[in-house]
């Protein structure tokens, strides 16, 4: 039982005027001449629940001083609770009661040591961070009773404190006054470091965003939905007490709303629904980020995402795909119906959870093969979030983070503790062989957990391991603007914390391909659409081009194994003269080293059959065909590189023959049919990308080339 000791009464008059003096309190109300658009209802106080929870959650975070400074001891148990409520608005006012206290944990003790509350009563230590609580919520209402709510259970602690506090009314108002006074404030609000105010400014005004869940619906429904509610769609949310959104300048899926928009929004179908999912628009960043950088098939790892809403946006994302997303760092089963039933209302079927520490996974672990993109969603410091409780509640943060917001900035220690953290999980993803990119996201100003960190872990990534190694990328088209991407000469990409949005860090690590994978059709498409690069083209169906090509390459013929001897003595004799001829030439025709004998070769005996062939009327000149034949349908136009004249001797337009297609030459008595009227020739071109085989057919105004005499043995080229 508290036991208050005895106090001097003062008037009522006194008791009023004492109110006055501290009526800006610790609401961090200011006075200005700015204009406030929106009226806060009268606060009543709230719930007993909610004062167990919000002293429950103080106890966790609050700064604990030196022995010798300590006069108020708190305990360590945190106070009995029916039930922990599920009740999102609850859990609200309970992390904002108690981050409110924390802010003010200095002047509140100090309050009540001033007041003679402590050390005169006799107080349990485990009410400690209850008083604190509740002092905070007391004087917020101006010392005024508060309103019961009907048919509140109540909880006896809570009756016994705020007994307590009541009995304490005038002393508690005085000593605020004299508080307020000593630091020379307008109100105690201005004690707070300036950094503290700046964040609870931008709080104030941050605006919600919230992703389309597009496997439920699409963009274009949300719009006419909301429109039918009295929403209107505005190019920015300038406009101060209407129903606005607004669709965000670098995610296509993400619309952006008032903050005082809140209560409405949360009782529409469309949230109700999950067709819509408030989240903070850095998470949103990452998952588009990730999504640009992948291929149809490729799968993803997420590490260290307290949210399930960011797995949840990233399934959705890649819903089209044969994509898997793993997500690893979960300890606990006891949330797995949850998930799953979350995930079944959300329309996810890709996601699997991982229950290793991402540190304490093999980077040649089988399951993990096909990832190709990392998304490292790594514990920071959190110092760009302006609005702490919401991204808590959302994303799933550590209560800690409170910690540092409420005094403004990191310790050092603390800070290279998380660095180190950081740098460890970023090398380990390096290390995985099939990865080919990674995404670093944070939502911290400090560069000692952003550009530090990459900077070192790219310094570090092991090289002997036979794979590219990693280096920094710029910030993807789709998400940046051009003018955002010029900027960024660093190729980092970061939002600063304002009235708008929480600051984040973004940083895209990638490596070349491994040369051995190959990519398809559909995978380049995929990452063209990814980048706003097709503008609604449809995917799912290949090009007419690309089903004759298949065709084409399974009608060919293949090529006998046999007499070949004789063919490969000439060929090799025909490189020879033209190793020679070529090695006097001050300028060599530059072709990759992947250029095969077996390529050099067939280009030799071609040029044998060519030279008795009608030669082309400007060998200079580029030479263009045109594709005509059924069969190896390629409509590309090939072009041989002008040269100078006196270098031009030995590198000339070259044809191969492939069988069973017999190879033309000129008859004095003309030409007549004894062959069949479909003929392939092919040619070598594009000396800088390797030599590509394309058809060619009689130019107009030629005759066709048949029933030619032939001094060459019909046999198939084994080369080919």
């Amino acid at each position: 039982m508290l036991n208050p000791a005895s106090e001097l009464e003062f008037p009522d008059e006194n008791i009023e005027e004492i109110s006055q003096l501290a009526s800006l309190a610790l609401s961090g109300e200011e006075v200005s001449g700015e204009k406030i658009t929106v009226v806060e209802p009268e606060k009543t106080g709230f719930p007993d629940s909610v004062y167990i929870m919000a002293a429950n959650i103080f106890q966790g975070i609050r700064i604990e001083k030196s022995s010798e400074k300590v006069v108020i001891k708190y305990g360590n148990e945190p106070l009995p609770s029916s039930s922990e409520s599920g009740d999102e608005s609850v859990q609200r006012s309970s992390y904002e009661l108690a981050f409110s206290a924390l802010k003010y944990q200095d002047i509140l003790e100090t309050i009540l040591i001033d007041s003679y509350i402590f050390p005169s009563t006799t107080i349990p230590d485990h009410l400690s961070s209850l008083i604190i609580v509740m002092l905070y919520d007391f004087q917020d209402r101006k010392f005024q009773a508060r309103v019961l709510p009907e048919n509140e259970e109540s909880i006896p602690e809570v009756q016994e404190v705020e007994n307590l506090l009541n009995s304490f009314k005038t002393k508690l108002a005085a000593a605020l006054a004299r508080c307020r006074i000593k630091h020379d404030a307008l109100s105690i609000y201005h004690i707070l470091p300036e950094i503290v105010r700046k964040q609870e400014l931008r709080a104030s005004t941050l605006p919600l965003y919230a992703w389309i869940n597009t496997c439920k619906i699409s963009p274009e429904e949300v719009y006419n939905n909301l429109k039918k509610k009295g929403y209107n769609k505005v190019k920015s949310l300038l406009h101060i007490d209407e129903k606005v959104f607004a669709v965000d300048q670098h995610c296509f899926d993400v619309l952006i709303f008032p903050s005082y928009l809140k209560k409405d929004l949360i009782n529409l179908d469309l949230f109700k629904d999950y067709k819509l999912i408030f989240q903070d628009k850095s998470r949103s960043l990452a998952v588009h980020s990730v999504k640009s950088l992948i291929n149809i098939d490729d799968d993803i790892l997420i590490v260290n995402t307290g949210s399930w809403y960011t797995v949840a946006h990233m399934s959705i994302l890649t819903n089209n795909n044969t994509s898997k997303i793993f997500v690893c760092g979960i300890q606990t089963q006891t949330k797995d119906p949850d998930l799953k039933n979350l995930f079944t209302k959300m329309g996810c079927k890709n996601v699997e959870i991982l229950r290793e520490t991402f540190t304490n996974i093999e980077s040649k672990d089988q399951r993990l093969q096909r990832v190709k993109v990392i998304l490292l969603l790594p514990r920071c410091s959190g110092l760009g979030v302006s609005n702490p409780i919401e991204f808590i509640l959302n994303e799933h943060e550590d209560a800690n983070l409170l910690k540092d917001l409420s005094q403004g900035g990191t310790s050092e220690d603390k800070l290279q503790v998380l660095a180190q953290q950081q740098c460890e999980q970023l090398t380990h993803a390096m290390r995985f062989p099939k990865a080919q990119a990674i995404v670093y996201c944070t939502c911290s100003v400090y560069p000692e957990e952003n550009e530090v960190v990459v900077k070192k872990a790219l310094e570090l990534q092991d090289l002997g391991i036979k794979v590219q190694s990693y280096r920094l990328s710029p910030p993807v088209l789709p998400l940046c603007s051009v003018k955002e991407i010029h900027l960024s000469t660093d190729k980092f990409f970061r939002i600063e914390p304002s009235e708008t949005t929480n600051g984040c860090f973004l940083s895209i690590l990638t490596r070349e391909r491994d040369p051995s994978e190959t990519v398809s059709v559909k995978d380049v498409l995929a990452r063209a659409a990814a980048k706003g690069l097709l503008d609604g083209i449809e995917l799912g169906k290949s090009s007419k081009r690309e089903k004759r090509r298949k065709k084409s390459r399974t009608s060919l013929p293949k090529a006998s194994a046999n007499d070949s001897n004789s063919i490969q003595v000439k060929i090799a004799e025909f490189l020879n003269r033209e190793t020679k001829a070529s090695a006097n030439r001050p300028e060599a025709l530059m072709t990759k080293p992947l250029l095969s004998q077996k390529n050099m070769s067939q280009a030799g005996a071609s040029s044998q059959a060519r030279k008795s062939s009608k030669p082309p009327t400007n060998p200079l000149g580029p030479t263009m065909v045109k594709n005509t034949s059924p069969s190896r349908p390629f409509d590309r136009q090939s072009f041989l590189r002008p040269r100078p004249e006196d270098k031009m001797v030995a590198l000339k337009p070259v044809e191969i023959v492939l069988p069973p297609v017999m190879i033309p030459f000129p008859s004095p008595q003309g030409l007549k049919a004894q062959v069949a009227t479909q003929h392939l020739y092919y040619r070598w071109v594009g000396p800088k990308t390797g030599y590509l085989p394309t058809a060619s057919v009689p130019r107009r105004g030629e005759k066709s080339k048949e029933n030619l005499p032939s001094s060459l043995p019909r046999r198939p080229r084994p080369w080919l």
